[in-house]
């Protein structure tokens, strides 16, 4: 994957996905909790508040030194955000959009695994904390991209700003990896972005982006699922490919066209891929309705890898649910990779 790809990976700080920004020394100006927003920053002029103008992302005091003037070179302000999913980061976006004269010149990005539900005072004392990306300069009113050379599972990263300033939005995208104790209870959906699933791949990503039908919780409006282009050209289809969280037999499907009223999908079909790139039918081709959450039994007993859902012509899909449980290998080999990160 080159370094421009790794946004098209989830988001696995974002709010919806249940990240939180856990604790900041300071958030003078503007609130912590707006670096995870899932929608873009907006801005309006002229909204002055009682701390000042209004941002739309975390804006920190101005430092002074012991002299009142410029302060020391290592000073700095630091937030803590927890991701939604434990995972490994192929890539963070520090987003300064509609900070032009209070943007921070240079920041950097440290990540750590800590088991269980730690506190924020544990959190703030802990020690460990693997650099993601080294302290670097960057511009204001823009988004800047810094892809992360790393096969950690992380589950907090650690932003700093030097010396003071604004972010608007902290982007963390890579591959989610959660416990693999987690996955083993019962069946589950193994294409949740939650539960280590991913698209791979699709047709079309002209409205919105296809990791959205991964999500958790339903969609809460049409933007909220991923919707393609009018499709023109004749005998052919829209469709995306979700890789699994590990190889598993599907039982269950929930295809969701929630919110799509005019626009949805006339039919739909599943294939699922096993491990050798053979194809199995899970699904034969069949009539969606709009606005409407389908709920198929599938009776496949082929474990499968990946799943691709065709989508015929074209349209827009809130979410994808793929219920099912892991192979036996699959349970071995996901317990072998997190005893290898702890060792």
């Amino acid at each position: 994957m080159s370094d421009a790809d790794f946004t098209l990976l989830p988001d696995l700080a974002v709010r919806t996905l249940g990240g939180a920004v856990l604790w900041a020394d300071d958030e003078s100006f503007a609130e912590r909790e707006n670096l995870i927003r899932p929608e873009a920053a907006t801005y309006s002029p002229a909204t002055f508040g009682h701390k000042g103008q209004v941002y739309d992302g975390w804006e920190t005091l101005r430092q002074r030194g012991a002299d009142g003037g410029h302060p020391p070179i290592d000073a700095c302000h630091t937030a803590i955000i927890r991701l939604g999913v434990p995972g490994v980061i192929q890539g963070v976006v520090v987003d300064t959009a509609w900070f032009k004269g209070n943007y921070p010149p240079e920041v950097s990005v440290e990540a750590i695994a800590v088991a269980g539900h730690p506190s924020v005072d544990e959190l703030v004392a802990a020690e460990g904390w693997t650099t993601l990306v080294d302290r670097a300069k960057v511009d204001g009113d823009s988004e800047i991209p810094f892809a992360v050379d790393s096969a950690q599972r992380f589950t907090h990263v650690r932003l700093r700003m030097f010396p003071d300033g604004g972010i608007a939005r902290l982007r963390v995208h890579g591959v989610a990896k959660p416990d693999p104790a987690w996955l083993e209870a019962g069946p589950f959906d193994l294409a949740a972005i939650e539960n280590g699933g991913l698209v791979a791949d699709c047709s079309n990503r002209f409205y919105s982006h296809p990791q959205n039908v991964l999500m958790p919780g339903r969609a809460r409006s049409m933007g909220d699922g991923w919707e393609t282009a009018r499709r023109r050209d004749k005998n052919t289809n829209d469709w995306v490919l979700v890789q699994l969280a590990e190889e598993g037999v599907i039982t269950a499907a929930e295809i969701d066209t929630s919110y799509f009223l005019f626009n949805s999908p006339g039919a739909g079909s599943l294939t699922g891929i096993r491990a050798d790139g053979t194809e199995v039918e899970l699904l034969p081709r069949t009539r969606l309705q709009p606005d409407t959450r389908h709920r198929f039994l599938i009776d496949a007993a082929d474990p499968v890898v990946s799943v691709r859902l065709d989508a015929y012509p074209d349209g827009g899909l809130a979410r994808l649910r793929l219920y099912g449980t892991l192979t036996d290998e699959a349970r071995a080999r996901l317990r072998a990779g997190l005893d290898n990160e702890r060792a």
